[in-house]
């Protein structure tokens, strides 16, 4: 998977997921713009992106504000040129707490982060690859956006519509030489999944952990690296014939 010469754009990059992914864009060549409500986790991630030898540029963004959306794309546009491939994947878990006692504020808080979040990244890169005339997108989902999740509705409802975007962009730019695809993650050893871990059992979080690797046919959690490995692939021309897909990064869970 080589993308030397390519600009990588990772929302969230500042931890986990997408700061495997930005150093995994960055091990394949790409110059990587990390992007995170935290300007120092972005800066300590571009930091480690530089120590491998690719070029980074740190920006601090709240994605569910249309301005600093703008303000990202101009960003990397103004430092780079162009953008390649974007991984959109800054997320929050929200509260566990049944439908029935969800707070309105928090439901909201979760879809503007997720949701719309992912939406205005598609809205505001997509002008950029078309006129390019080329790129990847890889938008960040769950195993939650593909089955219920009791105790998350607002988590779970918003990684279905992600899908939902995800699949709609999909067919409205393929013939622009534009791809747009989903990773869908199982449980991954992660700073959400260890407060989901903590919210579930304050008093014996390994319980959660135990539970989850037990229903598993890998008998494990996976690690952010594996989710990465993924993104950078959907991002590369080895993946140049996959389209609308929501890849199940799992160990099996859903499977079964």
């Amino acid at each position: 998977m080589n993308l030397t010469g390519k600009i990588a754009l990772v929302t969230g990059g500042g931890n986990g997921i997408g700061r495997a992914a930005c150093l995994a864009f960055a091990q394949a060549g790409a110059k990587v713009v990390v992007i995170d409500l935290s300007g120092p986790a972005a800066e300590a991630t571009a930091a480690d992106v530089r120590a491998l030898g690719s070029a980074a540029l740190a920006v601090t963004a709240d994605v569910s504000r249309s301005a600093d959306v703008r303000a990202y794309v101009a960003a990397a546009l103004a430092a780079y040129g162009r953008i390649d491939a974007f991984f959109n994947n800054a997320g929050i878990e929200g509260r566990v707490t049944p439908l029935a006692e969800f707070d309105e504020a928090e439901f909201d808080r979760v879809l503007a982060v997720n949701v719309r979040g992912t939406f205005l990244g598609l809205r505001h890169v997509l002008p950029v690859m078309l006129a390019q005339q080329s790129g990847s997108i890889i938008n960040a989902a769950s195993v939650a956006g593909t089955v219920g999740a009791p105790g998350l509705g607002a988590y779970c409802a918003s990684k279905h519509a992600i899908l939902g975007l995800t699949r709609t962009a999909a067919g409205e730019v393929g013939r622009q030489g534009i791809r747009v695809n989903a990773v869908c993650p199982g449980p991954i050893e992660t700073r959400m999944m260890q407060s989901l871990a903590e919210q579930l059992n304050p008093a014996e979080p390994l319980t959660v952990v135990r539970a989850n690797t037990a229903r598993n046919p890998l008998g494990r959690y996976g690690t952010p690296d594996e989710v990465a490995r993924i993104v950078v692939f959907l991002a590369s021309d080895e993946a140049a014939y996959v389209n609308g897909a929501a890849w199940l990064v799992d160990g099996g869970r859903t499977a079964i």
